[in-house]
């Protein structure tokens, strides 16, 4: 059997290449968009890739299938719940896959959405113990996949938690507890509160260590899991609206290059311009108006958390970043790259009118600024989980998903001074700021933790 689990870091997002090495038959579930992964390890082993599965439509990721089966000719397969736009094979509960040797059960496990399932892998049909699970977003390491996200479709999060608590007891745990756990998700994503950053585990040590799973009651099950869900990422709808359609495929190209009288033609007639460059860089100078996103974090997901897909996005970052950026772009769905800036080193000498640096403060200069500015607005930009432990005294608490949403609430002619835990989502946050208007916007560098450090009150 070939098994491989190609985790991308910046999404916490797991996928699976399962072949049968006597055969040459295989899967690939949960793929991501960029597919050449897949192709590559299929051509090394001699696999024909006949199936994409999806556990479930996905709203964190704009998933690959249709990619992929453009480019093999594989079926497209979801669980028998599942509407979606295009032809898809359905796989109903208890059905069973052969790919020679290696044999795949699949478990409806509906509760993080209604036509979720797990994958069961046989090495051999007739082992009793299965060699693993792909449970997707139904158990996690350490968690189990968020009920709320469908709330817009009028499926409330009680009721999508109680079945999710029938799935995981009367399916997943039914299994032997040597039976390997690989979920579509680990620490980072926002699709539960507290995922591992291990990225498989076993029935047996998810039976004595999930909180989720330690609950026999159904009730405090379904209270647990409807409490204190971290918000959820304005892309999500977005992704999840595209994942269902029959939308148009990666495009692979460069970002064209422009000059910076077409970006800011561009930037005039409503286009983003997205610089990911480090926030350093990006502070000590950049193309005004310009969101910064750095492409060493979680890029696509940030992006998707403070910026629309509707617009189109002109990079104005360095040009070496530009085809990492626009590939990252189009994990999450923001296809709308219309091109990259020339020569951001020559807009400094010869249009230094269009640049403008990032006002960055140390916990001390905070604290003197509070005392001699009455107005001031603070920002923090955490997640609720983060913030209970407490916040600056005055600052109002505005999640970075929640921040784009909430600019009216804030006065554009006071200024304005945003923080989160280390600086990274702050200074993302002044950015949108700045472009949206605010003239005087400062983060706190090193955030909360530098606030305390420097001894403040």
């Amino acid at each position: 059997m070939i098994f491989t689990q190609h985790y991308l870091d910046c999404l916490s997002q797991g996928s699976y290449l399962i072949g049968d090495e006597t055969t040459g038959r295989a899967v690939v579930v949960d793929p991501r968009r960029d597919i050449d992964d897949y192709l590559s390890e299929a051509a090394e082993h001699g696999l024909r890739i006949e199936r994409v599965i999806e556990t479930h439509i996905h709203a964190d990721f704009l998933s690959g299938h249709l990619e992929l089966a453009a480019a093999t000719g594989a079926r497209i397969c979801y669980g028998e719940d599942a509407d979606v736009e295009f032809p898809i094979e359905p796989l109903r509960d208890g059905q069973r896959i052969s790919l020679g040797r290696v044999t795949l059960e699949i478990l409806a496990t509906p509760g993080h959405t209604p036509e979720s399932i797990s994958i069961v892998v046989y090495e051999n049909a007739e082992d009793e113990v299965p060699y693993g699970v792909l449970t997707g977003d139904t158990l996690f390491v350490g968690d189990v996949g968020r009920p709320d996200l469908l709330a817009d479709n009028g499926l409330s999060a009680e009721t999508l938690a109680r079945t999710l608590y029938g799935s995981l007891q009367d399916k997943l745990l039914k299994l032997p507890d040597a039976t390997r756990v690989f979920p579509a998700h680990g620490a980072g994503s926002a699709c539960g509160k507290q995922l591992s950053s291990e990225t498989s585990s076993t029935i047996g040590e998810q039976r004595r260590t999930n909180y989720a799973l330690q609950m026999i009651d159904a009730d405090q099950f379904v209270a647990a899991l409807t409490e204190d869900q971290p918000p959820r990422p304005r892309y999500f709808e977005f992704d999840s609206l595209r994942n269902r359609e029959q939308h148009p495929l990666l495009d692979g190209n460069a970002p064209a290059l422009m000059d910076i009288d077409d970006v800011c033609t561009h930037a005039r007639a409503g286009a983003i311009l997205l610089d990911s460059r480090e926030p350093a860089d990006y502070a000590s100078g950049h193309l005004r108006g310009a969101v910064n996103v750095g492409l060493r974090g979680r890029f696509a997901e940030s992006v998707g958390i403070v910026l629309s897909a509707d617009p189109g996005i002109v990079l104005v970052g360095d040009p070496a970043l530009a085809q990492e950026s626009k590939t990252r772009l189009a994990r999450v769905g923001f296809d709308r790259v219309i091109g990259q800036l020339r020569n951001l080193p020559s807009v400094f000498t010869q249009r230094p009118d269009l640049i403008q640096t990032a006002t960055r403060l140390t916990g001390g200069q905070l604290a003197e600024l509070r005392r001699l500015q009455p107005r001031l607005q603070l920002v923090d930009v955490r997640n609720p989980g983060e913030t209970a432990d407490g916040v600056i005294p005055g600052a109002r608490e505005i999640p970075l998903p929640a921040l784009t949403d909430s600019i009216a609430s804030l006065d554009q002619t006071a200024p304005v001074v945003a923080y989160c835990a280390s600086g990274y989502r702050s200074l993302m946050a002044a950015s949108v700021l700045r472009a949206s208007g605010f003239d005087d916007v400062s983060d706190l560098v090193g955030g909360y933790g530098a606030w305390q450090a420097a001894g403040a009150a």
